[in-house]
């Protein structure tokens, strides 16, 4: 490494955010860089380990430790530590081709499992990789690379979120001519419609990139569902292959006493309809503005939903979490390079402390029940407290404790439990094979369903998952169509 002692002379600094009082008031990100010479301070502490588990991307007690698409962190550390921009640039790209997508919005497992992290704050690896490409498109480094050959071969990639994109990217790049089919109105999956403005934003990095896609030669069809605007039949007769990759988006419901009412919507019925009236300018939101609002769920997308209703400006925001609230610390059955299951306070929580006074979420708490007024309309949300005991089985369920009911005002409810798979009918359609969770049934790195020519990848066939495993498996179902092409394939 360009400075081998860099981990014991500098602290872990990571770049001032907006205020949040000030980013609260726009849908712009809120996210700032360093100065070069910061980064090259922040890159010196990558250290001389031996061993990087950082670019391992294994799975230790169900969770990544280390990058999934084993970006080879090390080596673009050291490379900005010496002043060499453009080669960093190149190395980031060797396995990762959106790393403004994973610089944004991926939690980071590299650092989790940062051999500096064991007994020291780990080095900041996702902010270095955002630079990296934001400087790369600034200097005008990232430009279209269309194949110099194409080999003849047609490959339809079904869903244009990550699997998909990055499917399509590794496709387009062995010579195959890609055709995208996505039935949104606008490519990009989850990264378009599921993750919001400020965290990712849409004209200025997710359709940059979709530009640079079409340039190259992928070609896009929106507002297309492969099933019913587009025959499966046609589908296979038209295409030498087929990529499912159409991720896990058949929401978790609460089916509880007053479900029906109106108000109460899955999360990504709300944060989708926010992204589209932002696009669309004419488009209606559905609106947080003057509400009191119930967030159900305390995952990433919970906190999207927090941030979302304060820009709204709602009246107050409570997220409800089922779960205990994580230590501050890794606990002794949590060790190094596991994930770090440790408490986290995201921008959702940061804004909402800052403009109500304290942290939305109660921890250990469920809804029991909606209420509504004589319209129909949600107007309380009966909660309780709850314990996790073993039941029979030696299985940890939820209890509730007694007599600790509480019912607080709520006009909008909003779900943010995950995701149960897939959408079954173009599964049905298909006739592809699945597992007992509803996933398609297809070999992690193989990728193969049980009908000819057709292939699988990403959440459809793993489960809801991180969106670099999405970015992974796009590439591997890529490098298993080529072969199955070809006879033979250069891709990694």
């Amino acid at each position: 490494m360009g400075k081998p002692t860099g981990f014991l002379e500098y602290l872990r600094e990571l770049p001032l955010d907006r205020p949040a009082l000030e980013r609260i008031q726009d849908w712009n990100e809120f996210h700032s860089h360093m100065k070069p010479e910061d980064l090259r301070t922040q890159a010196a502490r990558c250290m001389d380990c031996g061993i990087p588990f950082c670019h391992t991307g294994t799975l230790i007690s169900g969770m990544a430790s280390g990058c999934p698409i084993h970006n080879l962190i090390p080596e673009w550390n050291d490379l900005i530590y010496r002043g060499l921009w453009r080669e960093a640039l190149d190395r980031l790209h060797k396995t990762n081709n959106f790393p403004e997508f994973t610089g944004r919005v991926c939690p980071a497992p590299c650092e989790g499992s940062c051999t500096v992290g064991i007994n020291c704050p780990p080095v900041t690896i996702k902010n270095i990789e955002v630079s990296i490409i934001d400087k790369g498109w600034e200097e005008g480094w990232v430009v279209p690379q269309p194949p110099a050959v194409r080999t003849g071969k047609k490959v339809a990639v079904v869903g244009s979120g990550p699997a998909g994109l990055s499917a399509a990217a590794q496709l387009n790049k062995a010579g195959h001519s890609v055709t995208v089919f996505e039935r949104a109105d606008r490519p990009g999956g989850l990264l378009m419609y599921g993750i919001p403005n400020m965290k990712l934003d849409k004209e200025q990095v997710v359709l940059r990139r979709i530009k640079q896609l079409e340039a190259e030669g992928v070609v896009f069809v929106c507002n297309t569902e492969v099933g019913k605007n587009l025959a499966t039949e046609q589908l296979l007769k038209d295409f030498d292959a087929v990529a499912l990759c159409t991720g896990a988006t058949k929401p978790r419901d609460l089916p509880t006493e007053g479900r029906e009412l109106k108000g109460i919507h899955l999360a990504m019925e709300f944060l989708g309809s926010n992204t589209k009236a932002l696009l669309d300018k004419a488009a209606t939101p559905i609106s947080a503005a003057g509400k009191d609002v119930i967030v159900i769920g305390g995952g990433d997308t919970g906190t999207d939903c927090v941030g979302t209703s304060i820009r709204h400006g709602c009246k107050s925001v409570t997220q409800v979490e089922i779960l205990p609230k994580p230590p501050l610390e890794r606990a002794n059955d949590n060790p190094w390079p596991e994930w770090p299951k440790i408490f986290r306070t995201d921008y959702g929580q940061e804004e909402a402390a800052a403009k109500f006074g304290d942290d939305p979420r109660i921890f250990l708490t469920t809804a029991k029940r909606f209420i509504g007024d004589e319209a129909g309309n949600v107007k309380e949300v009966h909660l309780v407290q709850i314990e996790w005991k073993k039941n029979d089985k030696g299985q940890f369920v939820p209890q509730e404790v007694a007599g600790s009911d509480k019912i607080v005002p709520a006009q909008l409810v909003l779900l943010a439990l995950g995701f149960l798979g897939p959408d079954q009918a173009l599964l049905e359609s298909l006739n592809v094979e699945r597992d007992a969770r509803s996933n398609i049934k297809a070999d992690f790195e193989k990728y193969t369903t049980n009908i000819s020519k057709v292939f699988a990848a990403g959440d459809c066939r793993r489960g809801q998952s991180l969106v670099v495993w999405a970015f992974n498996e796009g590439r591997g179902v890529a490098r298993e169509i080529d072969r199955f092409l070809m006879g033979a394939t250069d891709l990694p």
